[in-house]
């Protein structure tokens, strides 16, 4: 059921939230605002520990936030949470299937919990098998599939009931390219039907082919909105990435600033591509195929010779780059 007013669909403001260790508290989001509109698909791009899970479920209703307030689908999230989970769809990262119920009976259970009847539940579930492929699956138990299989059944379970507004954590994580790319299809069908769809992910391609808007999220904050192309905007120009000895990644910057109009430059490790010892130098500039001959003469004078070199257009781990000093495909690594 929708609310009757949904604009935005979700309006977060100042949501914190703070966990206790035995080292001390460790703030996992920290005061973040931000609103989602009716029918978009909005992605929150980041590395394992930026803190989007934890986003996810404090507007799921699933962790109290420390600080901050929120509206979810027309309901207030600190005092109207059973409204709020009324109206969602949430698929967990690490699943929600029974090892011991049939696949059909669990999604029907799920359907008729959220008020469906039993002949919906029983149409939704059908209809749900055959576009997520595991149709003909039915009467296994859930811990008789394959992981792949299980992660559409958790996929479906999110789904059976028809909400207008969808959660998805990690929604891709364990499917193989093709079940990957179905999946893909199904969420963009679903913003074309009106749903409105919350994901995060750590894979730029995804973030890149399905989202609307993407929240850049890092240490436990937002640095950046936008869609991926005006995200990608920010950095103009060529990219021109060069592997270099750690000892002259330094001296290759400054040689390069010396020989070309560099807008950005930024050294990283060269361990994120498994090449101990090397340093990525990234350069952006105006015309990269045109400033990569003056510079490598340049870099020859002075006795450096590039491991690699590549010359593309700014992506999104380009943007992640830019604003955090370090790579996103890094940061998934560690």
């Amino acid at each position: 059921m929708r609310p009757p007013t949904s604009e935005p669909v979700i309006r977060v403001r100042g949501l914190a939230r703070t966990f206790k260790t035995k080292t001390g508290a460790v703030q996992a989001v920290s005061g973040i605002d931000f609103d989602v509109r009716d029918g978009e698909i909005i992605g929150l791009l980041g590395p394992n520990g930026a803190g989007k899970t934890t986003t996810l479920r404090m507007i799921a209703t699933l962790l109290t936030p420390t600080a901050g307030e929120a509206t979810v689908a027309g309901a207030d999230l600190r005092t109207q949470s059973r409204t709020v989970r009324s109206r969602i769809g949430y698929v967990p990262q690490g699943g929600s299937t029974s090892d011991y119920e049939l696949v059909d009976d669990e999604l029907i259970l799920q359907a008729r919990l959220f008020g469906l009847s039993k002949a919906e539940a029983v149409a939704n579930t059908a209809e749900l098998a055959k576009a997520l492929e595991f149709d003909g699956l039915g009467r296994r138990k859930c811990s008789q599939l394959s992981g792949g299989q299980r992660r559409r059944v958790d996929i479906a379970l999110g789904m059976v009931h028809r909400p207008f507004l969808i959660y998805l954590d990690e929604p891709t994580t364990g499917l193989d390219p093709q079940s990957r790319a179905n999946l893909w299809e199904h969420i963009r069908r679903l913003r074309d039907e009106g749903t409105t769809v919350v994901l995060t992910t750590h894979y730029l391609e995804e973030a890149d082919a399905l989202c609307d808007r993407i929240l850049v999220m890092d240490h436990g904050g937002i640095v950046a909105e936008g869609t991926p192309d005006e995200l990608k905007r920010r950095i103009s120009g060529d990219v021109i990435s060069l592997e270099i000895d750690g000892d002259s990644a330094y001296l290759a910057m400054e040689i390069a600033d010396r020989v070309l109009t560099v807008r950005h430059r930024l050294r990283t490790d060269g361990h994120e591509n498994g090449h101990a010892g090397k340093a990525l130098v990234h350069l952006t500039v105006d015309k990269g195929d045109e400033a990569v001959v003056p510079l490598l003469h340049a870099l020859g004078d002075q006795g450096i010779t590039p491991g690699a070199l590549t010359v593309k257009r700014p992506s999104l781990d380009d943007v992640f780059l830019t604003l955090t000093g370090r790579s996103l495909r890094e940061g998934n690594h560690s």
